[in-house]
């Protein structure tokens, strides 16, 4: 048969929100087709057990998405679960596709505990700064693949929906950087179709289609992926946007992310992006999002909580609270979209939850009471993931420190951008008590730094099934250990 009567996969394979026995397999095909999935215990496909897929249709973008239930009974002994995805043409049964094969790791349990590696960092194609043949594409997705890791944490920044690309850029030292540029990538995303082909265009880089195929994603969102510092009913003031209503960028924005990304959702709850994941006794993932439940940005110094203080929003903190009371696991990681302790500027306003030094004011409202709660309740272990800032840092929260008191200590640590300008360092709010333990970024007088300058940046957790210590490590875009710490439980 003609190659070209053959259903193609132009975005590669992925997994994702893997648990003890399920995972989500995500595709894209090029025209209306039936997605066809095998599984087995072995690379080499051997006694492979089929699955009959979803179909790929034009209101999904052709995307197809299976959340796949029993899935332990194909894996082997080190909880390995190789795939392979084709499509059947709809109109033509006949015509299948050449397979892509994928690979998972299913998390470790109690009978079966095992060490556990996985990488964090966010931000991907912004400030300009695409896909670059010349500099080898989106390189830091094969340093991370190169690790091994379990599975990847995507803190947010998924896309740049609102950083068009040039076909050049001129460098720092006068080098000229190169972009791929596509319709899409020319113009800020308003409509659904281009939030759409914001997700294709990362997916052209065959480093980060490879690195989809061996490690399964776990995606949260933060604001570029609509707009940047958008919050729920802003009205925008920007002459590059016909669409002036942040509302309606934002629906298109969820669907488009919610299509493109292995993210498990329910009929209860079809666009809610938090949610918790375990990996086994000794470890527990809670991934916030600090995004659609916000109140304005502001000034952040309001003294009494209300809708304009709201950061995770009251249902989110709640569900938070009762699930970090609930959890058994002896490490609870708090994946969060955004820092605690580093302001966040929006103009004259505040982006995240610091607003400058001094007493509990604003959205740190939220946090307080998070921080108290668990403190009361003796939950231990808490450690914070997060990217956003374009820099790479380890951060200790103190309450000797702070001006709020009412809180166990704890570490946030802090990576990216994936590739991305680099930034920063910002400047700590002492509220809750950070203290600045290790940073890279650029040099003073610096911003807006290239991928190929090296400031591009990943965490790596790896964690020990018998001493249950929790050893956190920070990397640069060659693989190189910058920083490492270990960390004992209480």
């Amino acid at each position: 048969m003609a190659e070209g009567r053959r259903p193609s996969m132009p975005s590669g394979v992925m997994s994702g929100d893997v648990t003890a026995d399920r995972a989500m397999l995500w595709s894209q095909t090029d025209r209306p087709s039936r997605m066809m999935i095998e599984l087995a215990d072995n690379p080499e496909m051997r006694g492979a057990f089929a699955v009959r897929g979803p179909t790929a249709l034009p209101t999904d973008d052709l995307t197809a998405r299976l959340d796949l239930a029993g899935i332990g009974r194909h894996a082997n002994t080190g909880g390995e679960v190789f795939y392979r995805v084709r499509f059947a043409d709809l109109s033509d049964h006949r015509a299948i596709g050449e397979p892509l094969d994928g690979r998972l790791v299913l998390p470790p349990s109690a009978q079966k505990p095992r060490a556990l590696r996985f990488v964090w960092s966010g931000d991907t194609v912004g400030q300009g700064w695409g896909i670059n043949p010349d500099f080898g594409g989106l390189r830091l997705y094969d340093t991370m693949r190169r690790v091994q890791p379990d599975f990847f944490l995507h803190s947010g920044d998924t896309i740049y929906a609102d950083g068009p690309l040039q076909e050049t850029v001129t460098e720092h030292d006068g080098s000229i950087w190169r972009n791929i540029v596509t319709p899409a990538k020319s113009k800020v995303a308003e409509t659904l179709d281009e939030y759409r082909g914001q997700y294709a265009y990362n997916l052209m880089d065959n480093k980060l289609r490879r690195f989809n195929a061996e490690v399964p994603m776990f995606a949260q969102w933060d604001d570029h992926e609509t707009l940047n510092n958008w919050y729920p009913g802003e009205i925008l003031d920007d002459a590059r946007y016909a669409e002036k209503n942040v509302d309606v960028l934002s629906a298109n924005a969820r669907q488009a992310f919610l299509e493109y990304m292995p993210l498990r959702t329910s009929l209860a709850a079809p666009e809610r992006v938090y949610r918790k994941f375990s990996f086994g006794p000794s470890l527990e993932m809670f991934m916030l999002d600090m995004r659609s439940f916000r109140g304005p940005n502001s000034a952040n110094r309001q003294s009494q909580r209300g809708p304009e203080t709201d950061f995770l929003g009251r249902d989110q903190l709640t569900w938070l609270k009762q699930s970090l009371k609930a959890s058994n696991a002896t490490w609870k990681v708090i994946a969060s979209d955004m820092p605690l302790g580093i302001m966040v500027r929006d103009g004259d306003n505040f982006e995240n939850s610091s607003n400058g030094d001094g007493p509990v004011l604003g959205r740190e409202q939220d946090i307080a009471a998070l921080l108290k709660y668990v403190r009361d309740e003796g939950i231990e272990n808490l450690v914070w993931l997060t990217a956003d800032v374009h820099y790479t840092a380890a951060h200790h929260y103190s309450p000797q420190r702070a001006v709020f008191k009412e809180f166990t200590p704890f570490w946030e640590f802090v990576s990216g951008p994936i590739h991305a300008g680099t930034y920063g360092p910002g400047e700590l709010d002492n509220t809750f008590g950070p203290r600045l333990e290790f940073v890279k970024a650029p040099p003073q007088g610096r911003a807006n730094m290239s991928p190929r300058e090296g400031f591009q940046f990943f965490g790596q957790v790896d964690l020990d099934p018998q001493s249950e210590a929790l050893t956190v490590t920070l990397k640069d875009i060659q693989g190189e250990a910058l920083y490492s710490k270990v960390l004992m439980p209480a």
